[in-house]
């Protein structure tokens, strides 16, 4: 009789499983060889589980610093329902939000009209057409970020500030960052202002690529400008703070029309992705904007009100803003209505 191979490609009798197994007589090898197959594939699998199981008793878990889960903080489901906010399920994160907002909307409105601090210095420049100058400095705010929790919000930013004229980087050894700066290590931020000056350099000047073309409106200046700044770690945060500030100061005339939501890790992008209930950035922007629509209010207010409902509360970016800590009721009521909540 010929050999005879198993299942693992080996003689039947030098199987260490299949040999175990009664032999094929005679004219019944194919039975038996299909017999022979199905107990080795059931004693195949009871093997494989026990060693599956021995290995799961084995293995050794992975320290917790390899991997980092962030919890954000949820209101109880209240049964709050909204089709403006389909992700929320509190009315006490709806009532939140509509705080945010009117406290964004009353800082952009302190921006333009009684700037405090060196918001107002680069107002003041935007208004004697130093603008390069102006540009710069509100760069180094956007990139330093004000303080929080003291009665000098800048002082970090003064201390460290040059001149555009002087062509000298800031020394950021000793500079203390607010809650939402560029870098996280004066290295990293230095290389970064340096990019800054290549870049306008190569451009012309910062106005000469911020502005682009003469027949844009501001919306569409406001996205381009935003696009242009794509420095080394230049994330979306400050990026999408810097143009803001550049135009409600009276730098460029650019006014957000869109959340430029494509940074998935800052915190603007995950609040939105939370309250409308959906990760993609257009129909994140498009429920956005339809928000914007029912309450009455502009885009722009919205990046520093998605970042500050991130965040736990009692810890509001005010981000140098001298106004107080509640939202002004005028400014939060239609927001409010259109929320449904108190």
């Amino acid at each position: 009789m010929p050999p005879t191979f198993c299942r693992h490609n080996r003689f039947v009798e030098n199987c260490p499983i299949c040999s175990k197994k009664e032999k094929a007589k005679p004219g019944t090898v194919s039975g038996a060889a299909s017999s022979g197959s199905v107990g080795a594939r059931r004693t195949s699998a009871a093997e494989a589980r026990s060693s599956a199981s021995g290995a799961v008793k084995r293995r050794t878990p992975r320290p917790s610093s390899q991997l980092v889960v962030r919890h954000v903080t949820r209101a109880a489901d209240d049964g709050y329902e909204n089709d403006l906010v389909p992700g929320l399920r509190s009315s006490a994160d709806a009532a939140r939000l509509a705080d945010e907002l009117a406290f964004a909307i009353a800082r952009l409105e302190e921006l333009r009209t009684a700037p405090p601090g060196l918001y107002a210095e680069v107002a003041a420049l935007a208004a004697a057409g130093e603008t390069e100058e102006g540009l710069w400095l509100a760069f180094l705010i956007a990139c330093i970020s004000p303080l929080e929790g003291t009665d000098d919000p800048f002082r970090s930013i003064a201390a460290a500030r040059t001149t555009w004229a002087s062509g000298e980087l800031p020394a950021l050894e000793a500079v203390t960052s607010g809650p939402r700066p560029a870098w996280t290590d004066p290295a990293a931020g230095e290389r970064m202002l340096a990019a800054h000056r290549a870049w306008a350099a190569k451009g012309g000047s910062q106005h000469a690529i911020l502005t682009g073309e003469a027949s844009w409106d501001a919306s569409r200046r406001f996205d381009r400008a935003y696009e242009r700044l794509a420095l080394p770690g230049f994330g979306r945060v400050p990026r999408y703070e810097f143009v803001t500030l550049a135009g409600a100061l009276g730098l460029v005339e650019a006014q957000p029309q869109s959340l430029l939501l494509a940074d998935a890790t800052a915190t603007p992008t995950m609040s939105a992705k939370r309250i409308f209930g959906i990760g993609d950035p257009l129909l994140i922007g498009r429920r956005a904007g339809e928000l914007a629509a029912e309450a009455g209010i502009g885009l722009a207010a919205f990046d520093l009100a998605l970042q500050n409902w991130g965040t736990p509360a009692g810890q509001r970016v005010t981000a140098g803003s001298a106004l107080p800590a509640e939202p002004d009721p005028e400014v939060r009521a239609p927001i409010a209505a259109a929320l449904r909540v108190a």
